[in-house]
């Protein structure tokens, strides 16, 4: 029988590009890096972006979007286990969306807000991450949320430029908002989760990255005896 790990949508895109090795150690033996906290703020801003666009209409979003509405914020997805039988091990998608919408023609988009600089490079980085998220609705394990097709996907970013102060001393924040969309291709999805499936049924780790200080700290500790 085959082993079966759960991929997170964000390990395939910070983890696997940063380190395989700190990637492998987590999917398949269950060693996580060390949590670094994450700011607040970012999440608070987070929220008030899925607070704010919830119920509205896409083209509140982007003009180029289909018609229909901010449908469903932060849900968690699980998609059916990905086989593939060039490969000894199976694999499952586990997460949590951050906004999908629905047009009135009945299909769907995921989006992710981000805050963030505005740059082209920001789409391809997050492809995987918004693949992972489609792929599990359109795909969804049996009781799991399933909505499908999946037509669109993207990031909304937002890029605070400016403070503003009112009478009463309260402070704001203003900038630019982007809607970047991004290709939505299954075939290729599937074909990189070929290559983790490959990593994954290693039966050592693979070799860590040149510049990841979390295997650099681990070996320092290992031959030093710390």
């Amino acid at each position: 029988m085959k082993k079966v790990y759960k991929l997170s949508p964000s390990d395939l895109t910070f983890l696997w590009d940063e380190c395989k090795r700190c990637f492998y150690l987590k999917v398949v033996r269950g060693y996580r890096r060390p949590s670094i906290g994450f700011p607040k703020i970012f999440t608070r801003i987070d929220q008030l972006m899925k607070d704010h666009y919830l119920d509205q209409s896409t083209k509140a979003i982007s003009p180029d979007l289909p018609e229909g509405r901010v449908y469903l914020t932060g849900r968690w997805v699980e998609s059916e286990t990905i086989r593939n039988h060039d490969h000894q091990v199976e694999v499952y998608i586990s997460g949590m969306f951050d906004t999908v919408l629905k047009f009135d023609n009945e299909s769907y988009g995921v989006v992710d807000f981000k805050t963030t600089e505005i740059k082209d490079e920001h789409v391809s980085f997050y492809a995987k991450q918004l693949q992972a998220y489609a792929y599990a609705l359109e795909h969804a394990a049996p009781t799991k949320l399933s909505l499908k097709p999946v037509t669109v996907l993207g990031l909304l970013c937002f890029e605070p430029r400016h403070m503003n102060q009112d009478e009463q001393g309260r402070l704001t924040y203003s900038g630019q908002v982007a809607w970047q969309p991004c290709t939505l291709d299954e075939a290729n999805f599937l074909n990189f989760i070929g290559e983790v499936l490959a990593v994954l049924e290693q039966t050592v780790p693979p070799d860590a990255a040149e510049d990841c200080e979390y295997c650099q700290y681990r070996e320092l500790a290992r031959i030093t005896n710390v």
